[in-house]
């Protein structure tokens, strides 16, 4: 296997080096950012339709290499003895003929991975590159595919590759994070053709929206991104602002305080319903009555000017410094049309529900401008990633929540996210969610991934209907339902499972049972529908182990009810008869000689030639009994 993958990159070092600045794999674009639509940053243009010229056969061949050289890079990167030797193992995996390596592909591949070139954790080697790019346009009049040789290679990259080296190891929480990204484009593309909904109207700036508008981001604890659609374009927030502003104020005052004021049930009522619970507390911080009084605990001792900075600044942290915004116009209508916000807000003060010293209007102001406050599906993604990272931020490394604060926080999205729809929600997807009227979802995986979801049009309790309907499809896709059997589910794709190692698996437990003669094992697997003539990286099968192990009940049962052929050769051409010959096990030479006779006559069924000293079938039959003493079956 190891010679095929070093042929496998001689053959990559000699194609001809694609153009860096858009290497599509798969319909990814690599070379800006893991997507398939506009993901290339906060500030790139509206999305582009794509093309429809197809590659080359020479440049499909090569991007067909790149997407498969993570994988690559794991096995030779595992080997290591010395975490020093990293670096030139990359050069020479990634070099050409001229023992160059291409700051395009290296990119490139790295990007296989699910890190992006922007990636703040990549800054330092970012700028070494594109230090040397400036020193080559000096030397060379075309610096499109610039190269490095192995010391300035090591030089660009020692300084992050710690980070650099877990990607190329496989070791992030989605291990083969292209063939994930493909599936989410296959629900994406799915969920897109629903057209129902309607865009909310009751402020302009929201009905302004295109209803074709639909976008879906994903971010995972380690920064692995993926953005397929309309990600770019900035919206407000609105709900989606209410989980964030909790966690804040948790974190800052801790659960018990804010808790004095504000409850964590389901209100079982409409969001802006004017009600309090036996307390004369609001339900829970996701209505409105909730979130207005959690506004007030945010720095109530500070201007309101001052306030505002504050939550910004922690939002632009929680989203790893990615595009965080503010609408003023959308404020100002907001304002306009807050009747039912004032009335819940005085409803409340009637109730004395509020700290000593609260500011009515201010704290309504404060309010309005934090469900104004813009985010892009990128940037959301990114918030919601840290959330289901513990409070951390996976791009900057940065404990901005406290745990109790994430915590309470999902627990509360889970059971009061997504309005009315709230229950519903929980059973169908069972994942902490949270909704807002400009068509955003908030999505958490815990200890997974982050996910943004933005597409205006809304159903009648308020959510968006693309993206209920991609959430849905998405836990029927991936075992990620709370409640989803991990240990039975044969029917998901688990992202965090690595395919190599399922397979490996394999190979050892079926080679096991040959070894040690557990036939019922090797029924098992059989049933199972595994390949039983499938080999070790020595070419052992379970028939070479059976024969060397004078287990003749194994060797029956893989050929006369597996169908295995009786003669395989591993990697010293030695086969099965020959292993049994070698370790003296004259039964098992005796019978395999005797399946060569019966290929070479032709024989249509093995039952017809059987003599005495054989013993009678070995189907797969639970009524079957064989000796514990001897490898012989009884009937």
């Amino acid at each position: 296997m190891e010679l095929e993958m070093l042929d496998h990159f001689k053959q990559l070092k000699k194609d001809s080096n694609p153009p860096t600045e858009q290497l599509t794999i798969e319909g990814l674009t690599l070379a800006n950012g893991l997507s398939s639509g506009n993901s290339t940053g906060c500030e790139s243009p509206p999305p582009k339709s794509p093309t429809t010229n197809k590659p080359s056969p020479s440049r499909a061949a090569f991007r067909r290499r790149l997407s498969r050289l993570p994988s690559f890079c794991e096995l030779r990167l595992s080997q290591l003895q010395r975490p020093n030797d990293i670096e030139d193992v990359l050069f020479d995996l990634l070099c050409d003929k001229d023992d160059r390596v291409a700051i395009g592909k290296f990119w490139a591949a790295l990007n296989c991975t699910g890190l992006r070139e922007s990636d703040p954790r990549l800054a330092e080697c970012r700028k070494n590159f594109e230090d040397v790019k400036q020193e080559l346009m000096y030397e060379e009049t075309n610096c499109t595919d610039a190269t490095v040789d192995r010391e300035t290679f090591k030089k660009c990259t020692q300084a992050n590759i710690v980070l650099i080296g877990k990607a190329f190891k496989n070791q992030f929480v989605i291990p083969d994070f292209l063939e994930f990204a493909k599936h989410v484009d296959e629900i994406y593309e799915k969920v897109k053709e629903k057209n129902a909904g309607k865009v909310a109207d009751y402020i302009p700036q929201l009905s302004r929206y295109s209803p074709k508008y639909w976008g879906v981001s994903v971010c995972t604890i380690d920064g692995q991104r993926h953005s397929v659609g309309d990600c770019t374009i900035p919206f407000c927030l609105q709900s989606c602002s209410k989980p964030l502003n909790y966690s804040l104020a948790v974190s800052d005052l801790g659960a018990e305080e804010v808790h004095r004021y504000v409850g964590q049930e389901p209100s079982g009522r409409s969001f802006n319903e004017l009600s309090l619970d036996q307390k004369k507390k609001p339900h829970n911080p996701m209505i409105n009555a909730g979130a207005i009084l959690v506004a007030s605990l945010l720095k109530p001792n500070k201007q309101i000017a001052d306030r505002f900075d504050f939550a910004q600044n922690q939002y632009r942290r929680l989203a790893g410094g990615e595009f965080i915004s503010f609408s003023n116009a959308t404020y100002l209508s907001e304002r306009e049309t807050a009747d039912r916000n004032f009335a819940l807000g005085y409803y409340m003060r009637e109730n004395g529900c509020f700290p000593d010293g609260t500011i009515l209007t201010q704290t309504l102001e404060f309010y309005f401008q934090l469900c104004s406050i813009e985010c892009t599906a990128e940037s959301a993604s990114v918030m919601a990633a840290t959330l289901a990272n513990g409070g951390i931020c996976p791009l900057t490394g940065e404990c901005i929540l406290s745990p109790e604060a994430v915590r309470n926080t999902l627990s509360l999205m889970h059971s009061c996210g997504m309005y009315d729809y709230s229950g519903q929600f929980a059973f169908k997807v069972g994942l902490p969610a949270k909704s807002g009227v400009a068509g955003a979802i908030l999505m958490v995986v815990p200890n997974v991934m982050g996910i943004c979801t933005w597409s205006p049009p809304l159903d009648d309790l308020g959510n968006s209907v693309r993206g209920i309907h991609f959430a849905q499809e998405f836990v029927l896709k991936f075992p990620f339902h709370n409640y989803d059997n991990l240990k039975h589910s044969t029917t998901k794709y688990d992202p965090r499972n690595r395919k190599s190692d399922f397979e490996a698996n394999q190979v050892v437990n079926l080679l096991f049972a040959a070894s040690i003669g557990d036939i019922t094992a090797m029924r098992r697997f059989a049933l199972s529908g595994m390949d039983m003539k499938q080999s070790d990286y020595d070419g052992r099968t379970a028939l070479h182990l059976g024969a060397v192990e004078g287990h003749l009940s194994v060797v029956k049962f893989l050929i006369e009810k597996c169908n295995v052929p009786y003669n395989p050769c591993d990697r010293w051409n030695f086969t099965p008869i020959e292993d049994a010959m070698r370790f003296h096990h004259p039964n098992v030479v005796e019978y395999l000689n005797r399946c060569a006779k019966k290929l070479e006559l032709g024989l249509a069924s093995e039952n017809s030639d059987r003599d005495d000293n054989d013993d009678s079938d070995v189907g797969i039959d639970f009524s079957t009994k064989y000796c514990e003493d001897a490898e012989e079956y009884k009937y």
